[in-house]
């Protein structure tokens, strides 16, 4: 079975986005800061469609998790907020299930990418997504509450935090609702560059 993965940019006090996220202002007030790392890769820049970049570590990690990747889930509200940013060929290129309370016909865009939209659990996303991955990963793209509903849910296999050195103060925690049962958690990888930390653990 597909493992299911999240990796996520996140501050040093907790913060996935900044205050204030909307569709247009997708990452918050000040958001951005905690993307600065990723946008400058080579592998990043590889998956927008644009060429140049930093080959560096940073870089490699980001391209082994893509390549890893077969499937995404992602929640409406980072649907929402993000397909105006993503124009025709967004950078998944693998089927996407957005999990939602207000369901549509599938979207399909260039590159390999499909919107299909799941009005129902976070399970039926995921086994849909595990259905479509063609036995590579599926990655959790976001946001917060749905890797939050992963978690709670006893599905998520791995979590990456990309620790950045920065104190956002305000917007969306990444673990805000994640009452239940305490989830054991394994470091498997910790890897650091001037500009982050990446952290990957396993569910115990």
């Amino acid at each position: 079975m597909a493992k299911v993965v999240a990796e996520i940019s996140m501050s040093l006090d907790g913060f996935v986005t900044g205050p204030g996220d909307s569709p247009e202002l997708g990452l918050g007030a000040g958001g951005e800061r905690l993307h600065e790392w990723v946008v400058k890769l080579a592998s990043w820049r590889k998956q927008h469609g644009m060429e140049g970049g930093e080959d560096t570590r940073d870089s490699q990690l980001l391209e082994e998790a893509v390549q890893n990747t077969g499937a995404l889930v992602m929640g409406r509200r980072m649907f929402d907020h993000g397909i105006r940013h993503w124009s025709d060929n967004p950078p998944f290129h693998n089927p996407v299930f957005v999990l939602t309370h207000r369901p549509r016909e599938p979207l399909v865009k260039e590159g390999g990418t499909t919107f299909t939209f799941i009005n129902d659990s976070i399970e039926n996303a995921i086994a849909q997504a595990q259905a479509a991955a063609g036995g590579k990963d599926v990655a959790i793209a976001g946001g917060a509450d749905v890797i939050q509903q992963a978690l709670r849910a006893g599905l998520l296999t791995e979590l990456e935090i990309h620790m950045v050195p920065v104190l956002m103060g305000d917007g969306v925690r990444l673990f805000d609702r994640t009452a239940g049962e305490p989830v054991e958690m394994e470091l498997i990888r910790l890897e650091q560059s001037p500009d982050v930390i990446h952290l990957r653990f396993r569910t115990v």
